[in-house]
Parts: C-alpha cells; sequence; structure tokens
C-alpha cells in the first residue's frame, strides 16, 4: 500500500536499543519532501522521525492512536472541524478513528509515536 503515495515511509528499526539517535544528521542527510523513518521501539510502540513539506492525504487509523511533536517547523493537522497547529515543542494525540491530514507549509521536523502495528497511510 505505501507504493500508492509519494510519500518515502522506512517502518524498518532504524537503532537499536542503548544506540544513541542523532536527529541533526538524520534531517541534513534527507533529500524527500516527505519522510517518514521508524526510530526505535519501545514496548508495543515505535518512535518515528518525520521531515515533511507539503500535504499528506486524508486518513484514520481505525485501532491506533497517533501522537505528533514537533521539533523544528510548523505542523497543520487539519480536522473535519478544525485545524490544530504544532509549532516547535507543541505535540497532540490524534485519537484513533478521527479521520486527520497533516500538513507541513515549510521543512518541519517531528516526532511520533504509534503502535508497531500502525498503517502510517491509514486503513
Amino acid at each position: 500500500m505505501e507504493n500508492q503515495f509519494p510519500y518515502t515511509t522506512n517502518l524498518d528499526i532504524k537503532f537499536d536499543h542503548l544506540q544513541k539517535i542523532d536527529i541533526p544528521q538524520l534531517v541534513a542527510e534527507c533529500k524527500d519532501k516527505w519522510f517518514n523513518q521508524t526510530l526505535t521501539q519501545a514496548n508495543d510502540s515505535v518512535v518515528r522521525l518525520g521531515i515533511v513539506e507539503g500535504e499528506y492525504h486524508w486518513h484514520k487509523h481505525e485501532n491506533d492512536d497517533e501522537f505528533f511533536f514537533v521539533l523544528s517547523g510548523q505542523l497543520l493537522i487539519d480536522l473535519e472541524d478544525q485545524t490544530i497547529e504544532l509549532n516547535p515543542n507543541q505535540g497532540v494525540t490524534i485519537t484513533k478513528g478521527v479521520i486527520h491530514r497533516p500538513r507541513a507549509p515549510q521543512k518541519t521536523v517531528m516526532l511520533m509515536i504509534e503502535t508497531a502495528t500502525i498503517q502510517p497511510t491509514g486503513n
């Protein structure tokens, strides 16, 4: 399903436990407009790095909550009746089953925490 969308989504776990994660280095190496890399797994959840610019598609996750935390830039998350604006050091949890569309008007770096079994493009 990932190939239907123009996003780079790497679901492999890039860093083992006790291995240092260097976010600025990963950002410097990224050439994609919409990039998602699973960094590590903690219990039943994963931490993902998003380096994004532009729009994602409308989608929802029937069985999984999703947490977004902005490190730099600005993330707008459109819901059916409102838009949530996240700036650096701000985060929000999107409740399972809620249709949403993330947008980044400029290059934005964020962390996402979600279950290891979530389908990032929605279901």
